[in-house]
């Protein structure tokens, strides 16, 4: 016999089919729905609330007319208190917390409700979730008001984190006198690595500018051939033309040579260049 396909009728045709011998054994989630069942359907009919869940004043049902869909808000005790808390200890956020290690449920400490009168029993160094359970226990077990539960969760929790402070500082000190050397400290070491990575990026920058520095040093050295002189505007170029000189921009090296008439000294070879056509300056080596 198969059930309807329905959410909110499974559990109850399970309870039938149970109750009348089809099937034997409960099945692994029928507990679970019986305790949060599922919302009836239509949504605009969501089940009645408890005032577990539910903020102060609001209502525990919608009302009849009502044409919102929108759940109602949840809203714990806790969260108040939580978010006190952290408004009035900040730096309580930036403890180093793992996320790795012990990521379990952890189970229910032994101490609790009416037996647990100080923040002390849960040990000497609480964390701020054990300080605000502490103020929750005050307010739902021990008949105190909100403000005076979380009050005295707040002043043992100091107390309890200075004697701890206290007495790592005397320890500290009395391992020092005895000779203890202690290396730095986790917030050293990450300033340490900081200022090498800001190191780096100095010598990178240096390097950089350095190697500028180098290229733009080498720079193209023209010689200038011909005559010293001022510039003519053309003048004196208009001047070799018309006279037939044709000019000849590379420079002429004359070197003594050895020829089968005899030894060509540099005056001969300069006289013999400077009667040609073409001629405007010999340099001589």
């Amino acid at each position: 016999m198969a059930t309807k396909r329905i959410a909110n009728q499974v559990h109850k045709q399970a309870s039938r089919l149970l109750r009348e011998g089809y099937i034997q054994q409960e099945p692994a989630w029928f507990r679970a729905v019986l305790d949060n069942p599922p919302l009836p359907l239509p949504a605009r009919a969501p089940p009645s609330r408890t005032r577990f869940d539910t903020p102060s004043g609001a209502p525990l049902t919608a009302p009849a007319d009502s044409k919102k869909t929108k759940p109602l808000p949840i809203k714990y005790v806790e969260d108040e208190l939580r978010r006190q808390f952290f408004r009035d200890h900040p730096f309580e956020a930036f403890r180093q917390t793992t996320l790795v290690e012990g990521a379990t449920v952890d189970t229910e400490h032994p101490i609790r409700g009416a037996q647990w009168r100080r923040l002390r029993q849960r040990g000497r160094n609480p964390s701020p979730e054990d300080a605000i359970r502490y103020a929750v226990n005050l307010y739902e077990h021990h008949d105190m008001d909100l403000s005076s539960a979380y009050a005295s969760a707040v002043a043992q929790f100091r107390s309890l984190r200075a004697e701890l402070e206290v007495a790592r500082a005397v320890a500290r000190s009395e391992a020092e006198h005895l000779g203890m050397e202690f290396g730095p400290s986790q917030v050293e070491i990450t300033f340490a690595k900081e200022h090498k990575a800001f190191r780096t990026f100095q010598e990178a920058a240096a390097h950089d500018h350095t190697a500028e520095t180098e290229r733009k040093r080498w720079k193209a050295v023209v010689e200038r051939e011909g005559r010293p002189d001022n510039w003519t505007k053309g003048q004196e170029y208009t001047r070799l033309w018309k006279e037939g000189v044709r000019p000849v921009y590379a420079p002429v090296f004359v070197d003594p040579q050895i020829k089968p008439e005899g030894l060509v000294t540099q005056e001969q070879a300069t006289q013999k260049i400077s009667a040609q056509a073409d001629f405007m300056k010999v340099i001589t080596a």
